[in-house]
């Protein structure tokens, strides 16, 4: 699949081969918003070729790739969803169905302990997803669950290719689904693509929290969160032709003071090692990239233009939290609904300093909203090194 034919005067003079990585992190993915906001206010003309999203970051890539307006108007709207979004539209917290969730776990562990059997298949994910089904229907175009607006967007040259990821449970693939443009075939077997029409079914299932959120079946197959085996969380946007990415990551980055600072006494709760895991398999990973990625441009820097063959410098760009999203997320704790809140203090979520395992569940509109000033602020504070990436004019040094 080449390049679409595209209407006279559609393409940005900045070049086809700009990306943006939407990396995950559950509620933290406002933070994303608020960066996209900023640029809209500063950079009204801009637009993204390629977008890559895992994960929570699928759902804000999927809506830039569906939306036909510019981009700029895209980040506004998405702006205003994601600040009326509450608990209740993404997952059920009514006190029926989160007692039903409780009582299936019960029931597995019970027959875990007593040697009963194996899990059942009635045991799928701790909360049920079925509103957030609903929020992305209702936020993206969608004709019987296709996100429409993609495939209008390639055939106007607004878009080059979208790229999501998701992890076959069936097999422990990393699935990269694309939408557009042809994407260089890996050479990792654990690492296919497909090319496909996508649906909201493939971003419920890139952003299906292990075990949290239950797996999403498309066709006969079961999937689930995309950054779960995502080692490499730049190489999709590379793969489709990238040669400069803004990433746009909530992990916050702590001085080295803050790093060595004990977030818990004595034994740590559930809540503070969920979290802990969560960002490794979420957010640490795309660090380790963008290092590689730039200890490879300082070789490729080296080698004489005509020997680097298909290598190829990439210029990145990493935006990122000024502030610890997971510390955030316990002072707005108090402000969710009584029954969701009693369960998260069943597993300790307020018996540490941050918790990174309660942001990424805290769709709450004014920790959403606030996540949304910090990201607009912050990339206030970076538009000059975004607006050179976007024009292409130097190679930016990535903040880590």
């Amino acid at each position: 699949m080449g390049h679409r034919d595209r209407e006279p005067g559609t393409v940005a003079p900045w070049g086809d081969d700009l990306a943006i990585v939407l990396s995950g992190g559950g509620a933290r993915a406002a933070y994303q918003v608020g960066v996209l906001r900023a640029m809209a206010k500063h950079l009204p003309d801009m637009r993204f070729p390629i977008i890559a999203g895992v994960s929570a970051g699928a759902i804000n890539a999927g809506f830039l790739a569906t939306y036909t307006g510019t981009t700029a108007e895209a980040a506004r709207e998405l702006s205003a969803i994601w600040g009326r979004l509450h608990v209740e539209d993404i997952f059920r917290v009514d006190p029926p169905s989160l007692a039903g969730d409780v009582l299936r776990w019960a029931r597995w562990a019970a027959r875990l302990a007593t040697g009963e059997g194996l899990i059942g298949p009635e045991l799928r994910g701790f909360l049920d997803t079925d509103p957030l089904r609903q929020t992305i229907c209702r936020g993206a175009s969608t004709v019987d669950g296709e996100l429409v607006g993609i495939e209008r967007n390639l055939e106007s040259g607004k878009l080059r290719a979208i790229c999501i990821t998701a992890l076959n449970y069936m097999t422990g693939q990393s699935v990269t689904w694309v939408q557009g443009d042809s994407i260089v075939p890996s050479t990792q077997p654990l690492r296919p693509s497909q090319h496909i029409r996508l649906t909201a079914e493939h971003i419920m299932a890139s952003c299906a929290l292990p075990l949290v959120f239950p797996a999403v079946r498309l066709g006969s197959t079961w999937y689930g969160d995309g950054g779960v085996r995502l080692s490499a969380p730049l190489s999709p946007a590379l793969r489709l032709g990238a040669s400069r990415i803004l990433a746009i990551s909530p992990h916050y980055m702590p001085s080295h003071e803050e790093a060595d600072r004990p977030q818990v006494t004595g034994y740590p709760p559930v809540a503070h090692i969920l979290g802990q895991l969560l960002d490794a398999i979420f957010l640490d990973v795309l660090d380790e990239d963008v290092r590689r990625m730039k200890s490879l441009n300082e070789l490729i820097a080296k080698i004489p233009p005509e020997n680097r063959g298909a290598y190829r410098p990439v210029d990145i760009l990493v935006v990122r939290p000024s502030v610890d999203l997971g510390e955030l997320a316990v002072a707005y704790e108090p402000h969710l609904p009584d029954t969701f809140r009693l369960l998260a203090r069943s597993i300790g979520a307020q018996e540490s300093s941050t918790s990174d395992f309660l942001s990424m569940l805290m769709f709450q509109p004014d920790y959403l909203e606030k996540l949304m000033e910090i990201g607009e602020a912050d990339a206030d504070a970076q538009m000059d090194g975004i607006r050179a990436l976007l024009e292409g004019v130097a190679m930016q040094e990535s903040p880590l």
